[in-house]
């Protein structure tokens, strides 16, 4: 049973720092790309960065030199650090992966599961 489960996110004032956490369990972790997503109200989910088996991380232009995705796959957990926090980052941010068939769909690509999220607030 694939389970994603968020944690990190509140309220912080412009030019402030959060950290998300995505715990991942019911898979190998190591073995698949991980990614975070976002959706604002009123808006279309966006990709915002992606970690992948390898290492390797790709990012949205609009975070690019704000945020860093890590992993540790030991800990069989996703981070983000979000710094220099805009109000227009201000959304629900889920963790995401694809292991089965599609079912989410974002500007960065798709996925088969995604935790509940955790509301990050910009103000």
């Amino acid at each position: 049973h694939v389970q994603l489960v968020e944690s990190g996110g509140g309220l912080v004032q412009p030019g402030g720092s959060l950290r998300l956490s995505c715990a991942a369990s019911g898979f190998s972790l190591g073995n698949y790309a991980m990614a975070w997503i976002r959706q604002a109200p009123g808006k279309e989910r966006d990709g915002v960065a992606a970690i992948h088996s390898d290492g390797r991380t790709t990012y949205a232009n609009f975070v690019k030199g704000r945020f860093t995705i890590s992993r540790d796959n030991a800990k069989s957990t996703v981070y983000l650090q979000m710094n220099r926090l805009k109000s227009e980052d201000t959304a629900l941010y889920y963790c995401a992966t694809r292991i089965s068939d599609c079912a989410y769909y974002t500007s960065g690509g798709c996925y088969s599961h995604r935790g509940q999220g955790t509301q990050v607030t910009v103000s």
